[in-house]
């Protein structure tokens, strides 16, 4: 069969390259993938926009798909599954009213308060003076967020009231546009946060491996928050007790709840979740897709089939399909990114080193890049995944950084100290 994979990030790289280690899969095309989807073997890009619905109906509908995937949150909450639907297509990923769940933290509160999911109390402000008030009445810590999509760049955990003023006064002067025209202001949550990627049809749910990630630019996480800077699977620290709480009081909770207001989810249930020091899971946010760059750390791993859990999803069969297998061991990925990022950056830039760091044993997925003359040359704020299976966290880190610095492209950027929640304290 045949598969049309929307988006071009690495999230997208490697969801193409997993589904065709499927031998029901022949080939995927990827609207409009990036320099890595470009080379990979039975895959190829289509240069289309990912906003363009008309177009990709009328070429998948010619081109025979059995599936569509869409990768980014910004055409879910656009629409874009229900357009395609209407065409007859089969897609993976849900319609515009499920998108909701990450398109507007507002609704999504909402939807928690109503199916009772552990999360912080918060507020909903479209006013910067009333915000203020309220963040001078909770005090600090505690954390801003623009309502819209801001491309995970719009939370603002605030140190000091000073600092959650001035975030307030940024989103209202637009800083993120019409994403910041409303501000979820919410109680400040300790522990450690884990993502749990799950997929479902509407019915059933079934997590995939928890990972944690780095979204902080800076070493021991400092610094502006980014669309994330590494990640590593399974997270130590959801234990199986932990993972059945999460199923019972947060996933099956939440799909319910969904089915109960008319909506029929089918796609993934990312929970961005807070474990507390007393071992309680709590709802930071939900997303409506596959994780960028927890999908990179996460597929490796995987043993069934993608494109068999996947269309089980699409056709709502998910419970009929057996357990999910995965490999044996950790996987533990390094985002290379644009020097500047997540401000101002430059592109273009050539980037050497990528099949040495393939011969110390990494996969490298692509996100921010593009094939000119057959050179690869950077084309965003991430621009490389380089991800690294090993029997431990440690085996998986050092080989994911001894292919890290077989890279190179003009001021590249990344952090060296992704997994030291995990890594021995020695090494």
């Amino acid at each position: 069969m045949k598969v049309l994979v929307v988006g071009n990030g690495g999230r997208e790289h490697a969801l193409a390259w997993k589904l065709l280690q499927s031998d029901k899969v022949q080939q995927v095309t990827c609207i409009p993938g990036n320099g890595g989807t470009a080379k990979l073997e039975h895959c190829r890009n289509m240069p289309m926009t990912a906003e363009d619905f008309e177009g990709i109906g009328r070429f998948a509908l010619v081109q025979n798909f059995a599936l569509i995937v869409i990768g980014p949150e910004a055409p879910l909450a656009h629409g874009i599954t229900d357009y395609l639907q209407r065409q007859g297509l089969t897609v993976f990923g849900p319609t515009q009213a499920g998108a909701q769940i990450e398109a507007s933290k507002a609704w999504a509160k909402a939807l928690m308060q109503q199916a009772g999911i552990p999360t912080a109390a918060s507020e909903v402000f479209t006013e910067a003076e009333a915000a203020k008030q309220y963040i001078n009445h909770r005090g600090a810590p505690i954390v801003v967020k623009a309502d819209g999509l801001a491309a995970g760049k719009g939370v603002t955990v605030a140190m000091t009231v000073a600092e959650a003023h001035g975030a307030v006064d940024a989103a209202f002067k637009g800083q993120f546009g019409v994403a910041g025209n409303r501000l979820v202001i919410e109680d400040y949550l300790e522990g450690q946060e884990v993502s749990v990627l799950a997929l479902t049809d509407g019915k059933t749910i079934r997590p995939l491996l928890p990972a944690q990630d780095h979204k902080r630019i800076g070493e021991g996480d400092t610094g502006a928050n980014t669309g994330g800077m590494g990640a590593y699977a399974p997270a130590p620290l959801v234990t199986p007790a932990l993972m059945q709480r999460i199923q019972t009081e947060i996933l099956e909770p939440t799909i319910a709840t969904l089915k109960q207001e008319g909506i029929d989810y089918r796609g993934i249930l990312y929970a961005g979740l807070m474990i507390t020091p007393e071992g309680d899971p709590k709802v930071i946010e939900f997303n409506c897709r596959f994780g960028d760059p927890e999908t990179q750390a996460i597929l490796p791993l995987l043993e069934t089939p993608l494109i068999d859990l996947l269309l089980a999803c699409s056709n709502q069969r998910l419970a009929d399909q057996p357990p999910i297998v995965w490999k044996e061991g950790v996987s533990a990925c390094v985002v290379l990114a644009s020097g500047g990022y997540p401000h101002a950056f430059q592109k273009g830039h050539p980037i050497s080193g990528l099949s040495e760091a393939e011969v110390m044993g990494a996969i490298v997925f692509h996100a921010g890049t593009y094939l000119k003359n057959q050179e690869l040359l950077t084309d965003g704020g991430r621009v490389l995944n380089v991800t690294a299976i090993g029997d431990t966290f440690e085996q998986a880190l050092d080989k994911a950084y001894n292919a890290v610095r077989c890279i190179y492209f003009e001021e590249m950027y990344y952090r060296r100290d992704i997994g030291y929640r995990v890594k021995p304290a020695n090494s």
